[in-house]
């Protein structure tokens, strides 16, 4: 017996695209089953060729990552949203997304399951924590469990000590090593504690 996870983000030129994937792969070997699902592109064509990265990053997931429907998150035992910082904030992109949700959240859909979120910002305090504790906003209204990777690991102090999700600084290019491990350690939490919410046994 498995739980399930939905792995939701929005990445622009591939960071958290690249954090998404670490969580997905942390739940994974959590023995989970997961989804990972972006959330549709809202820029107009013209910002998103301002930037050749963004561009690129895309172009390069069009076809690979499926795009999140309702549908993912009814199915889900558990939840990990992500999304770079926008003034200190989510993203348009993914919030949009959320602000459909409305139908589930009315049939208590998120009510009791685990949820926990990621994000990157250019600079190491650009709005990190407080995206996140946006997003956490969101799950207290579901009524969700929030899992925060807290100071449970040692990967989360190699990765900056961030206790809220990990968080990448985007000014230092591609996430490295030190900080996709704390992403995959805070996936694999979120399966452990949604099977303890669901009464599997866990090691």
């Amino acid at each position: 017996m498995s739980v399930k996870v939905a792995v939701v983000y929005y990445s622009a030129t591939g960071n958290v695209h690249q954090l998404a994937q670490a969580v997905a792969e942390g739940a994974e070997k959590s023995g989970a089953e997961v989804r990972l699902r972006r959330v549709p592109e809202l820029a107009p064509d013209a910002a998103i060729d301002g930037n050749p990265a963004w561009r690129a990053h895309v172009d390069a997931t069009s076809e690979s990552i499926q795009v999140a429907t309702l549908d993912d998150l009814e199915w889900a035992d558990a939840y990990a949203f992500g999304s770079p910082t926008r003034y200190g904030n989510v993203s348009a992109q993914l919030k949009q997304y959320i602000d459909t949700t409305g139908g589930l959240w009315q049939r208590g859909v998120f009510a009791d399951k685990p949820a926990t979120a990621f994000t990157s910002a250019h600079n190491v305090h650009g709005g990190n924590e407080s995206t996140l504790l946006a997003l956490y906003n969101t799950f207290h209204h579901w009524g969700s469990v929030i899992v925060s990777p807290g100071f449970t690991d040692p990967s989360v102090y190699a990765a900056g000590g961030n206790p809220y999700g990990t968080a990448h600084p985007g000014a230092n290019g591609a996430p490295e090593e030190n900080v996709l491990q704390a992403a995959r350690y805070q996936g694999e939490r979120l399966a452990k504690i949604a099977k303890r919410l669901k009464g599997i046994a866990v090691d």
